[in-house]
């Protein structure tokens, strides 16, 4: 396992394992015990997922010591603000089962997140979390929070795959050093991903997967990945991307591939911000 060390010191792992899409607590359980099985330990999740207790039930039961692991978790929209973003951290913690964070971000550049980060800010201050960041921010936004911040975002969670690569966004992040990581690594399947012929090819040439060599192009780009799959042998064929380094040959092929679109969601139209605004995760 390679890992990349932020801001402040905090060292984290390059690969993790992503559980979005499983809100089911007894599947998550099963699944997020399956992975650090295979050998994961830095697990994302978040409040919005519906989750936190299934991941939280796995890692008691997986009996790893608890500084092995690297859990991170976000704020969603709807428990912005400065006290709001103090008891939605605490509610996080119960649910998972801990007493600190290695990661707590900002789900959504929404709503008062500025209250949001003071809150998260004197969390970090007082080491209820090793670290910090946003997840969605994009390059106006992010630069806002950097400049008005008085600790700065350690990381940013942003979609990034061979179709949609954002490569102004990240050298934007690394000039600030902050952590590029990807959600949605595969473009959740979109596009044909796994049966694209420029990266079948490389794949081919190199005898993985174009999963694999998904993976390993956004870690060469320096960006952390957190691929989900409910089935074992996925999670270690996921993992498997250390014996093998793509040239760059095979990373200005990958790099064409850019559509410079999401086909996920459009952050940028009244109508996202209104359904996210409107997505409640508790009463």
């Amino acid at each position: 396992m390679d890992y990349i060390t932020l801001s402040n010191g905090v060292k984290m792992p390059m690969l993790g394992f992503g559980v979005f899409q499983i809100p089911d607590n007894i599947e998550c359980k099963r699944v997020v015990k399956d992975a650090l099985d295979v050998g994961y330990r830095s697990i994302d999740t978040a409040a919005a997922y519906f989750n936190e207790e299934g991941v939280g039930e796995a890692i008691k039961e997986s009996g790893i010591k608890r500084e092995e692991l690297f859990i991170a978790t976000k704020l969603w929209i709807q428990d912005a603000g400065y006290e709001n973003t103090k008891k939605a951290f605490q509610t996080s913690l119960n649910k998972l089962g801990i007493d600190y964070l290695d990661l707590y971000l900002i789900h959504q550049p929404m709503n008062d997140y500025y209250g949001s980060w003071r809150a998260m800010e004197e969390l970090y201050t007082q080491e209820n979390v090793r670290a910090i960041g946003v997840c969605n921010f994009y390059p106006d936004r992010l630069m806002d929070l950097w400049i008005n911040a008085k600790i700065k975002p350690m990381l940013n969670q942003i979609e990034l795959h061979p179709f949609f690569q954002q490569t102004d966004a990240i050298k934007n992040m690394q000039e600030l050093s902050i952590q590029p990581e990807a959600w949605g690594p595969f473009a959740e399947g979109g596009n044909g991903i796994f049966t694209n012929p420029v990266l079948t090819k490389i794949a081919e040439k190199y005898h993985k997967t174009a999963a694999q060599v998904i993976l390993k192009w956004n870690i060469q780009r320096g960006v952390i990945v957190i691929p989900k799959s409910v089935k074992k042998e996925r999670m270690q064929e996921n993992f498997a991307v250390w014996d093998f380094r793509l040239d760059t040959t095979d990373m200005e092929q990958i790099a064409k591939l850019d559509l410079g679109k999401s086909n996920i969601i459009d952050h940028f139209t009244a109508q996202t911000a209104k359904f996210l605004n409107e997505y409640k995760i508790h009463d």
